[in-house]
């Protein structure tokens, strides 16, 4: 089992920052890919950033469903990117994970992006998706016994940096963004 249903039921800047350090792995048919979660978003009710602000959509159902659910998503139609559903349900609030560092499944991950690199093999989320093959067809379901879980950290968290979220135009003065210091996986440095 991956992380309890009620680690996702909390506040959600309490979760994004829990996240840190947690292995997030994805099985399928072509077998199984893991990374460090190393850099996270979090995005909330009345946050103009968020899916969720407007109201509940067929795009972002899964963001107002339980917690500790997958909120996957296709950003200009070419990326994928992945959420951890957190919060009350009905709430539409997720944690995006930003960046990986690798560390099971490093070939298939190597060929599903076509790179060797290791630094730049999931140091983004579309490209981290892109590595370990997740799919919408992952949207909604439950990252503690689905094929997509989250596991806790097993080793001591380093210092955890908090400042202003990347990629965005609303919002993007908030203080939401939560990543490892020093990793050299982050999507942004």
């Amino acid at each position: 089992m991956g992380l309890p249903q009620s680690f996702y039921e909390r506040d959600t800047v309490a979760v994004a920052r829990d996240l840190l350090g947690c292995l997030l792995i994805n099985r399928d048919k072509d077998g199984a890919a893991a990374g460090r979660i190393v850099e996270v978003e979090a995005y909330l009710r009345d946050d103009p950033a968020a899916h969720s602000y407007r109201g509940m959509t067929e795009r972002n159902r899964a963001m107002f469903g339980p917690a500790g659910h997958a909120y996957v998503y296709r950003i200009y139609g070419l990326h994928t990117c992945v959420n951890a559903v957190t919060g009350a349900e009905g709430r539409g609030e997720a944690v995006l994970i930003r960046a990986l560092e690798p560390v099971a499944g490093i070939d298939l991950m190597q060929a599903r992006r076509g790179r060797d690199d290791l630094i730049s093999l999931a140091n983004g989320p579309g490209k981290l998706t892109e590595a370990l093959g997740i799919t919408t067809d992952l949207d909604g379901t439950s990252l503690s016994c689905g094929p997509l879980r989250i596991y806790p950290p097993t080793a001591r968290r380093e210092e955890i940096v908090q400042t202003t979220r990347v990629g965005i135009t609303k919002a993007a003065d908030l203080p939401l963004r939560f990543y490892l210091k020093g990793n050299p996986y982050l999507s942004r440095r």
